[in-house]
C-alpha cells in the first residue's frame, strides 16, 4: 500500500519573505467593509496577507509605509493601524 503525504499549504511572510506552512503564519484579511482584521481561522473571505509571529516582522510591517498596504491593496485607517499594532505587541512580551 502506498502512503500519500497530505498537502500542506505554503505561504510567504510579506516582510521577511520566509516561506512557512499556512498554519505557522498569521493571516490579515481585508474585509468587504474595507477594514483589516486578524483571520484566526484562515478562511475569511477577502484579500489576505501573511506575517510571521516575530516582533521584527510585525514592527517592520507597520513602520515601513506601504508593505501591508501594498499587499492588501488599500490604505489603512489610523484606527485600524493602531488596532493591528496592538495585536502585534503580544509578540514583544516574554512568555
Amino acid at each position: 500500500m502506498i502512503m500519500r503525504h497530505k498537502h500542506v499549504p505554503q505561504r510567504t511572510c510579506i516582510v521577511c519573505r520566509q516561506v512557512s506552512s499556512k498554519r505557522e503564519l498569521i493571516r490579515l484579511v481585508r474585509t468587504n467593509s474595507g477594514v483589516v482584521e486578524i483571520d484566526v481561522s484562515g478562511k475569511k473571505p477577502g484579500r489576505g496577507a501573511y506575517l510571521c509571529h516575530t516582533p521584527e516582522c510585525w514592527g517592520t510591517a507597520f513602520k515601513k509605509r506601504g508593505i501591508l498596504e501594498r499587499a492588501l491593496q488599500m490604505n489603512l485607517s489610523p484606527e485600524n493601524r493602531l488596532q493591528l499594532m496592538e495585536f502585534g505587541q503580544r509578540f514583544n512580551t516574554p512568555d
